[in-house]
């Protein structure tokens, strides 16, 4: 079993891959890729396809595993998830498709490894401004080489800015945050995965989401445990589950101001 460190150099292999299919086919279609409609009503373009593609290519040379992706159909995810215990990635080749097609810069690769379905390092990058943010297990999480988090956490929940995806949470709850916030602010921009790294960076304090896809966290749940922050499942159990199975999720950037947003969280759905 890998160490830390190797853990670590790995993270850092993958960095360089994500850097390097995202610059030769993830931007050079930016502002210029039609889209298209999944059966499900949700976006895709030929630029996820392709860094899909590009991926499940190169993935297996970094760590051994099948490349289970959020453009594969649902059988084909459910296998490789059942046989996937040893190894197997998890990728959104671009987290953020509906900004992406709309020219709105925030988006982004993520990518998890995952052994016994337990992610062991991850990558979550926005092309467009740079920003890469990794994690292995056990060895910290970073930006760019800068270790997390950037910025001290809010020391009370009245100080805290929040990730809010209202659009996915019960309308009870999120009339109670409209009318009776208990935090400060409130964002939400789109992208899943950039959100779980702006809490382990600090920028947001506290982040609920009604329902998100394995892609959609597996690399920013370990990029903020990393870097000192908690999360669970909304309804309180364990996040991690199959890829056909959509979770509510709750978290904040350090575990006292976790315990407050839950407490008020669980009190007002």
């Amino acid at each position: 079993m890998p160490t830390a460190s190797q853990r670590l150099a790995q993270a850092r292999a993958l960095e360089s891959l994500a850097r390097d299919i995202a610059r030769e086919v993830i931007l050079p279609r930016y502002l210029k890729t039609a889209r298209n409609r999944k059966a499900d009503g949700t976006l895709f373009t030929e630029a996820d396809l392709e860094s899909q593609r590009r991926f499940s290519e190169e993935l297996p040379k970094l760590a051994p595993g099948a490349v289970l992706g959020e453009e594969m159909s649902a059988a084909e995810q459910a296998h490789l998830w059942s046989e996937g215990r040893r190894g197997m990635w998890c990728i959104d080749p671009i987290d953020g498709t509906t900004n992406f097609a709309n020219g709105i810069p925030f988006f982004a690769v993520s990518i998890a490894y995952l052994v016994n379905h337990e992610t062991r390092f991850g990558v979550v990058y926005n092309p467009v401004t740079d920003e890469s943010f990794y994690a292995a297990k056990g060895a910290g999480a970073f930006l760019n080489g800068v270790e997390l988090p950037l910025r001290v956490a809010a020391a009370q929940l009245s100080d805290a800015v929040a990730g809010i995806d209202f659009k996915r949470i019960s309308h009870h709850l999120g009339d109670e945050l409209a009318v009776r916030p208990p935090y400060f602010s409130q964002r939400n921009f789109g992208s899943s995965a950039l959100e779980w790294c702006f809490v382990a960076a600090g920028r947001l304090d506290v982040y609920v989401h009604g329902g998100q896809m394995l892609w959609d966290y597996a690399a920013g749940k370990l990029i903020l445990e990393e870097a000192g922050g908690t999360a669970t499942a909304l309804d309180g159990g364990t996040l991690i589950a199959g890829p056909s199975i959509k979770r509510g999720v709750i978290a904040a950037a350090s575990p006292g101001l976790f315990t407050d947003w839950r407490n008020w969280v669980s009190a007002h759905s």
